[in-house]
């Protein structure tokens, strides 16, 4: 029993691996972008990221950009399991909101380009996934349902337990620092191409407990363990009296009686093994994992202009990262099957996936230039720690389209959206790690100080879908009931629909941008 309640609670504290990143890569890595999204086939010097082949069509001489970006994001699941009623603090309600914040204050970035006729030599550096923080304060669903279930199993010992609590806290930290170096080349006046390198620097943490499991028994609130770690000591005494006493009337030839003292010594200790099994369980859990590691892979691209239209494409590589624990102050974890992604040393797979872009930008008229643009990201060839990637459908899709227009020769204003399409799976979505499909609509202003200098600003606003997941096994608790009282039992109660759940998933996300871009 302390291997699957307290690997159920486990598999919850990694619950931080939704901090960010994962599925999602970070393409905001210029205010240009924040201004438009759709930056896909644009000439500037943010292409050293979104098209390297179109920088070498800038002027010959040294261009620079650095940006500075500030982010705000909300994770929120509402839950709902019948167990939660339990909960000292629910006021008797099955529906729980479980919110965690992910700010990321000061996110910087930096984009250089040398161009010497036809060359183009050019370097990047970005936060290229993560880049943040997110706690929850509170935990999640998954984490309190395997808690909420106490009364029940309490139950089997003839407990009168209406109640629970508990503390958990959950805080997980992930940045992947990318270094972007290459070469462009014009190839003819309308043609460009470019070769470089990707190298991914990861480094995460990921904190959390469960700590002081309290129950409800008999009208006070007590700490678990210790409660049950006393009755499983009075069941001993008990179950030890009562073998002395059938022994006794078995000498004196009461064999009928010896009989009973028997059975009732092998109920005492069958409840001494279960409560202290419970004690076992509901002792404090911590984790607390720095994990970091290196990864590199090639990304190529093509540049054409063809009269007032520009067309490009571009194609990062799958970036194989093999993440390093170092973990601390995580004794309490030892030999928990769901903890073992972040056992000290272990080594974890989490990719980067390769990502094609495409992009085509038309200059209406002098002032006036319409982009668009298309990103197909190939989330189910990445490979993640215990293949979750193929419990996808499909890799993530993203749509582009903007507009830039040339308000005067010192001032440009921009607008943008961008549609992104996961293909998730009822299996892979869980409050441990989830996003949603969204919207996203940017705008701001380049600001011309200057013959060398221009300053640009940005907000960016992420506008995310709710998606909602029920099913009969909240959690796949029948799993751990099932290891405990039979899997009849476990299946009876999902066939009753006692373990029935549903959680719906949601996040927001704004962003506001200043940079500056030089030239020489």
């Amino acid at each position: 029993m302390k291997r699957t309640l307290s690997a159920a609670v486990a598999v919850a504290l990694s619950a931080t691996t939704a901090v960010a990143g994962g599925i999602l890569t970070n393409t905001n890595q210029n205010v240009a972008f924040l201004r438009n999204p759709s930056r896909d086939a644009a000439i500037g010097i943010d292409g050293v990221y979104s098209n390297p082949a179109g920088v070498a069509l800038l002027p010959e001489g040294i261009h620079l950009s650095f940006n500075l970006q500030s982010a705000w994001q909300t994770r929120t699941v509402t839950s709902t399991f019948g167990g939660f009623k339990f909960g000292v603090d629910n006021d008797g309600q099955t529906t729980k909101k479980f919110e965690g914040e992910a700010n990321a204050p000061v996110v910087p970035s930096v984009q250089a380009a040398i161009n010497r006729g036809k060359w183009s030599f050019q370097a990047g550096f970005a936060v290229t996934g993560g880049g943040g923080k997110c706690i929850f304060d509170e935990g999640l669903g998954s984490f309190e349902s395997v808690v909420s279930l106490i009364p029940m199993l309490a139950s089997n010992l003839g407990l009168n337990i209406t109640g629970y609590d508990h503390d958990s806290y959950l805080k997980g930290r992930q940045y992947y620092f990318g270094l972007q170096l290459g070469s462009a080349y014009r190839i003819t006046d309308w043609l460009s191409a470019y070769a470089g390198v990707r190298l991914t620097y990861g480094s995460a943490n990921y904190h959390g407990y469960l700590r002081d499991i309290r129950v409800e028994a008999d009208g006070q609130v007590v700490e678990a363990a210790n409660y049950f770690d006393a009755l499983s000591q009075k069941a001993v005494i008990a179950a030890s009296q009562c073998s002395a006493a059938a022994e006794q009337y078995a000498a004196a030839g009461d064999a009928a009686t010896a009989a009973q003292y028997d059975a009732m010594a092998q109920q005492y200790s069958a409840s001494a093994r279960t409560a202290g099994a419970l004690a076992k369980a509901t002792t404090d859990i911590t984790l607390n994992c720095d994990q970091t590691g290196f990864g590199a892979a090639p990304t190529i691209g093509l540049h054409a202009r063809v009269w007032h239209l520009d067309f490009a494409v571009k194609y990062d590589f799958r970036t194989k990262m093999d993440l390093e624990n170092v973990s601390a102050n995580s004794e309490s974890a030892n030999n928990i099957s769901a903890l073992a992604k972040y056992a000290d040393g272990a080594h974890v797979r989490e990719d980067s996936p390769a990502l094609l872009t495409v992009g085509a930008a038309w200059q209406i008229i002098k002032q006036v230039r319409i982009s668009a643009g298309y990103h197909h990201f190939f989330d189910k060839e990445a490979q993640a720690y215990g293949d979750r990637q193929k419990l996808l459908d499909g890799g993530t899709n993203e749509f582009l389209a903007g507009i830039d227009y040339d308000v005067c020769d010192r001032l440009q204003l921009s607008v943008g959206f961008q549609s992104t399409n996961y293909q998730f799976t009822d299996e892979y979505m869980s409050d441990i790690s989830f996003s949603t499909s969204s919207y996203t609509i940017g705008c701001g202003a380049g600001i011309r100080v200057g013959d060398h200098v221009k300053i640009n600003i940005a907000y960016f606003q992420t506008n995310y879908k709710t998606y909602d997941k029920t099913t009969n096994d909240y959690g796949n608790l029948s799993q751990m009931i099932g290891a405990m009282a039979g899997a009849d039992a476990a299946s009876a109660l999902v066939s009753k629909g006692a373990l029935a759940g549903a959680d719906s998933f949601t996040r927001t996300n704004k962003a506001f941008g200043i940079g500056v871009d030089l030239n020489f």
